[in-house]
């Protein structure tokens, strides 16, 4: 039941109707834990030898966090961890699928039989539509704004999960907005933007003469930011020998310049995003399990624009008067939002925001860009020719440019600086291409 924003039934009234996800059980029927059973008991169950994991095998061919199950409202998906050994469901290898009624689940010498529990576990829901500078009507994100006045009302660590573009640093200013320390700075660094020989100072600060170039002291992003709260963009990005540095200024809440001798107490409330799968980083040994576990305390994913589509409406009004553009009468229509929905959106909140700067700058009706990019040679399509050259062009090249940014970053593990290389472009002209087309 879609949520209507000009409707009289309150926020709350729909809170109320909204269904939980359906509840579901696990019994180990084969390995070290067999005869273990466990029912779940909210919408995310980890399964791993880390004593974090919701089931807890003791099964050493299992990763510590080795597979999640994520409880829908009519299914419940399996998603690998980017384990060591893999998983299997009824004895195929996958990486993400639904699970059958009664599936049977393979990770190391265990396997472990799923079937559904009947009834729901009610979720949270919180009552408001906006939150922050976040918007959002949809029971998906009605349950994150649950999440986040949970967080506003604690210091706790958070760690904000989900595809870029999903809102990730503006759920992070809105923790900020909503919490105690909304009277001091609110600052955002990114791990995978700075040059690894400069982050150390970024973070933590130098004290003059610390290095070449160093004619004075400067406060890193824990000083600056004291009395308020940082977010560590893209913390997956961080440089594995900086990791332990990083875990031992949350842990004893002081740090120490670069350079420096003199311990400095720190006042600041940490948060980190990142689109990575830090679980399998911290499988594959790139990312120390310590840290994530520290990073954790709360641990809020951002769904996709593609599972919030009743969001679409709410959205476009939002980001208008946010990007301060004056929306055309064809852009309020219905038909409009209707293709909006049909398309996936992989890029999210920030590809959608791109898009409607691109619709009023020219002034033409522009369909989404298509899920499925051009080949050179298909014959550009008869309502492409009913377009401006330029807009047509767009139409036409933006699919491709955007399959190859993708390609390019997974191929370099998210390295830009590589990607760049590799393209023949410099780093600033790769890093304006993943800007407009939302990847970034």
């Amino acid at each position: 039941m879609p949520f209507d924003p000009t409707s009289t039934e309150s926020l709350a009234d729909f809170a109320a109707i909204t269904p939980g996800v359906t509840r579901f059980e696990l019994t180990v029927i084969d390995g070290p834990d067999a005869g273990t059973t466990l029912a779940s008991s909210s919408e995310r169950l980890v399964i791993g030898t880390d004593d974090t994991a919701g089931l807890v095998l003791h099964d050493a061919a299992v990763s510590h966090l080795h597979c999640e199950l994520v409880a829908g409202i009519e299914r419940v998906v399996l998603r690998d961890l980017g384990s060591k050994n893999g998983t299997t469901i009824d004895g195929v290898d996958v990486f993400h699928a639904a699970l059958a009624p009664t599936a049977v689940i393979g990770i190391g010498r265990s396997r472990i039989r799923f079937a559904l529990a009947g009834g729901e576990v009610p979720l949270p829901m919180s009552a408001r539509s906006s939150l922050g500078i976040l918007v959002g009507a949809s029971p998906a994100m009605r349950r994150v704004f649950a999440q986040l006045e949970r967080a506003a009302a604690s210091d706790a660590s958070v760690l904000l999960e989900g595809e870029t573009g999903t809102g990730k640093e503006a759920a992070a200013e809105s923790i900020h907005r909503e919490s105690a320390r909304k009277n001091g700075p609110f600052l955002v660094l990114d791990c995978g933007a700075i040059p690894r020989e400069l982050l150390e100072s970024e973070l933590f600060g130098h004290d003059k003469g610390a290095f070449t170039g160093a004619t004075s002291a400067r406060d890193g992003i824990f000083e600056a930011a004291s009395g308020g709260s940082i977010l560590l963009d893209e913390i997956g990005e961080l440089p594995i020998d900086l990791q332990p540095k990083l875990l031992g200024v949350l842990e004893r809440r002081e740090l120490r310049r670069v350079g420096g001798t003199t311990p400095i107490k720190i006042d600041v409330r940490v948060m980190a995003a990142t689109n990575r799968e830090l679980a399998g980083e911290v499988n594959a040994q790139r990312f120390r399990a310590d840290l994530y576990y520290r990073l954790a305390v709360l641990e809020i994913r951002m769904p996709a624009l593609r599972d919030r589509p009743d969001d679409l409406a709410l959205l476009v009004e939002h980001l208008a008067d946010t990007l301060a553009l004056e929306l055309p009468a064809w852009m309020r229509r219905p038909s409009f939002l209707d293709d909006l929905r049909r398309h996936h959106w992989p890029g999210n909140v920030r590809e959608l925001r791109n898009y409607l700067e691109r619709c009023v700058a020219f002034g033409a009706p522009m369909a989404p860009a298509p899920t499925r990019p051009a080949t050179p040679n298909e014959s550009p399509a008869e309502e492409l020719l009913e377009l401006p050259l330029r807009v047509a062009r767009e139409r036409w090249s933006g699919p491709f440019e955007r399959r190859y940014l993708e390609a390019s970053l997974r191929r370099h593990a998210n390295n830009v600086t590589a990607a760049a290389r590799a393209a023949g472009v410099d780093r600033l002209t790769f890093y304006r291409l993943l800007w407009r087309h939302g990847l970034r």
